[in-house]
């Protein structure tokens, strides 16, 4: 009879260690989103969520209320995930060359560099930062597409310091200055073309659930997976334990 209990407790105690070594699998994969603040005057509006698995990247950008029409043409706009500087917005002392728009080049020291083209099909790397023919046309559009995620941009993801910029301005909106001024990128084009209308950090959101998880209406909440599980691990283990103490209990009472 003792054998056939410390058998029994042998199963028990795997669970148990499953429970608590299965807590790290769950923290793996993030999720980061964004709502959009309004620069240069803009009246846009825009969200993003990026859900990271692996190395890929899975990007929803919603945007509304944007210029409408470019030369008699929907509006083409260009957004990216910029980083590696201080992971922020710029602000109106960023315009250093007075004429009332912060130019691309003047919101440098405040979000980065191009780290990822958010093009609507193709290439996401920063070379195709300027390609107007993958870019959201119009007044409002949706990018809803997954793509392997460069390092550059998974660090800055990481760091807090990834930051969402949509471009494009309606040239009536600027200033004299402004309107007469090309663009810092592109010269052929003028400034409200590609200086920035929308902007926003990613941050951290809720944890990802792993493909193929039960459904159990909790949402996990960025560092609390981990402690959480073990708990629950921890308390898994103390009751199956129990039960196969009153197992044995009720086994030695019948043997009494």
């Amino acid at each position: 009879m003792n054998k056939s209990l410390r058998f029994m407790a042998v199963p028990t105690l795997a669970l148990g260690a499953l429970a608590l070594s299965g807590s790290p699998a769950m923290a793996a994969d993030q999720s980061y989103q964004s709502t959009l603040g309004q620069l240069n005057g803009s009246a846009g509006a825009g969200t993003i969520t990026v859900d990271v698995t692996g190395n890929q990247a899975h990007v929803v950008l919603k945007v509304s209320g944007m210029p409408a029409t470019f030369m008699d043409a929907p509006y083409p706009h260009v957004q990216h995930i910029h980083g590696g500087k201080q992971g922020t917005c710029p602000d109106p002392s960023a315009d250093k060359d007075g004429d009332k728009v912060i130019s691309t080049t003047e919101g440098d020291p405040f979000y980065g560099p191009i780290q990822t083209t958010l093009s609507t099909s193709g290439d996401t790397s920063p070379a195709a930062g300027l390609d107007l023919k993958v870019g959201g046309q119009g007044a409002a559009y949706t990018v809803d597409r997954t793509f392997e995620l460069n390092a550059e941009t998974m660090a800055s993801l990481k760091a807090g310091t990834a930051v969402v910029v949509v471009h494009g301005l309606d040239p009536a909106t600027l200033s004299a200055a402004g309107q007469a001024a090309k663009s810092d990128l592109a010269p052929t084009l003028p400034l409200a073309a590609t200086s920035p209308a929308l902007c926003g950090t990613l941050k951290a959101g809720q944890m990802k659930m792993p493909a193929g998880g039960a459904e159990t209406g909790v949402t996990a909440e960025t560092g609390t997976d981990t402690g959480a599980l073990a708990i629950g691990g921890g308390l898994a283990l103390i009751a199956l334990a129990g039960g196969a103490y009153v197992v044995r209990r009720r086994s030695a009472g019948s043997a009494a």
